[in-house]
């Protein structure tokens, strides 16, 4: 009889099913997995490991997340950002809690109301010119804490890179914290490209995290070059309650934790984010360059991250999402975002920008 743990041949009946020279500016979570990434997931198959986290790989990411974000950080593997976010603002909320967020936060336009419909909290937003909170704008919702008819701030949320591809400033976040905590409420960072922000800043990440006092963290993988998975790093444990019950309550635990974790090892342990991250910011600077040569577009914020974004005739647009897939930001005002990611070349933004051309000449 045949042994069933045998593979036959490393041979699939998958088949290939998408043309892999097409490439597109719409998402960094169009790319796929970096080899380096898929490599250490064949490393962690194999063999039984215990399930639900108990696993080797998750064991010595938790020595990898700390060489990051200091001794205290622990690491609590999930499926995605917004799971992610949800665990983490669960984890620092009670029943009547709100979370203070710029209005443009994923957590508020991006997560299907998952925040507040899944985690039971209440978002209060304030509108920002750049994505960016500021002490002076937290406190447009800064207060009410002692009124029983108010949900009640408890957290500030922000996110870096932001939604807009600007970034906080070290001093900019420190100036938050302390800010929220003398409020006494807590400081989540949603750093789904958190690589990106730490490779354009050039400074390690626990410069604007820990060290600055933010809380906890939503860390993401896929974003950088992971097939799936992200984190809720808690920073500083004294603030938060019941997160692995919350991670199992909302779905987010993985049984077998390792492929997730072998993933985020594979990024972190050495400087995988780094270069993937650096590559991603380079490609949206040559973007922006050839962009900014082109009559008749204008780039909207500063370019600080791996993303560009633009506002240009609206016929131009449709025609040239017809030869490259991105998305409107706002269609009403013809502003759209281009996204760069790991994987993007140098041929794929000169490509682009040689039809951004044709069809602005068009017009």
């Amino acid at each position: 009889m045949a042994d069933p743990r045998a593979v036959s041949g490393g041979k699939t009946d998958a088949r290939q099913h998408h043309d892999t020279q097409v490439r597109g500016f719409a998402s960094d979570n169009y790319a796929g997995a970096h080899p380096e990434v898929l490599a250490a997931l064949a490393l962690a198959n194999g063999g039984h490991q215990i399930a639900y986290g108990e696993d080797e790989y998750t064991a010595h990411l938790q020595r990898v997340i700390r060489s990051h974000f200091g001794q205290r950080a622990e690491a609590f593997p999930v499926f995605n950002g917004t799971g992610a976010n949800v665990v983490a603002l669960q984890s620092v909320t009670d029943r009547w809690g709100a979370v203070i967020a710029a209005e443009s936060a994923h957590i508020n336009v991006d997560e299907c109301g998952a925040p507040e419909r899944v985690g039971g909290l209440k978002l209060l937003t304030v509108p920002t010119g750049d994505g960016k909170l500021t002490p002076e704008l937290i406190d447009r919702e800064a207060y009410g804490w002692d009124d029983e008819h108010r949900a009640m701030p408890q957290v500030v949320s922000i996110t870096q890179s932001t939604e807009l591809g600007t970034l906080y400033t070290p001093d900019e976040i420190r100036a938050i914290c302390e800010h929220a905590h003398e409020r006494n409420m807590v400081v989540h960072l949603d750093g789904s490209r958190i690589a990106n922000a730490a490779a354009s800043l050039d400074v390690p990440m626990r410069t604007f995290t820990n060290a600055v006092g933010v809380d906890l963290l939503s860390l993401g993988g896929t974003k950088n070059g992971a097939v799936f998975g992200e984190a809720v790093v808690v920073l500083n444990p004294d603030v938060v309650r019941g997160m692995k019950h919350l991670r199992k309550l909302s779905m987010q635990l993985a049984s077998k934790m390792r492929f997730v974790s072998v993933q985020l090892e594979a990024l972190l342990a050495k400087d995988l984010w780094l270069r993937n991250a650096r590559h991603a910011n380079t490609m949206a600077q040559r973007l922006a360059a050839g962009v900014r040569e082109v009559a008749g577009v204008e780039i909207l914020y500063p370019v600080q991250a791996n993303a560009v974004f633009a506002r240009l005739p609206h016929a131009v647009s449709e025609r040239l999402q017809k030869r490259y897939r991105f998305y409107f930001w706002d269609e009403a005002a013809g502003v759209v975002r281009w996204m760069c990611a790991f994987d993007t070349t140098e041929e794929d933004v000169d490509g682009f920008l040689a039809a951004l051309r044709e069809e602005i000449g068009a017009a």
